[in-house]
């Protein structure tokens, strides 16, 4: 049976490396995309990830033995698609409240104009209409 590189990470307790110590898998989570200020950010984590995949991909043409088979690469190859997948999710949660956000505003401005209409509407009519409503405005709430 495989288990998913999360039930693997948690079972083996993998720690990832910032520049302000070890962090779980559960931290990644409360971590954000990037960082101007120097905090730990699961861009900076995956490019380190990546970084060490990359220098770890060197194939020898001579030897039999090849990196890439090393527990240690393939141990760096799950934490980078853990932070990968964790950014993923974050950048569509945040795509969804962009738009979430936009329909909110858009909504909003709609009855902005539909109350303006309204009080167009009402201010076009005679004095005697006006009168005539206010004394009818009660009696129908």
């Amino acid at each position: 049976m495989s288990m998913n590189k999360f039930a693997v990470a948690t079972r083996k307790k993998f720690r990832f490396e910032t520049s302000k110590g070890q962090l779980t898998v559960e931290d990644l989570w409360d971590l954000p995309l990037t960082s101007d200020t120097g905090r730990p950010n699961l861009d900076d984590i995956a490019k380190g990830l990546y970084k060490e995949i990359k220098e770890g991909d060197e194939i020898s043409f001579v030897t039999s033995s090849n990196i890439v088979n090393t527990a240690a690469f393939n141990v760096t190859k799950v934490k980078f698609d853990i932070v990968k997948e964790i950014i993923d999710v974050k950048l569509a949660e945040a795509d969804v409240a962009k738009k979430a956000k936009a329909t909110r505003e858009k909504n909003q401005r709609i009855l902005e104009l539909i109350a303006q209409k309204d009080d167009e509407a009402l201010a076009s009519k005679s004095r005697e209409e006006l009168l005539a409503m206010l004394s009818t405005t009660g009696d129908e709430a």
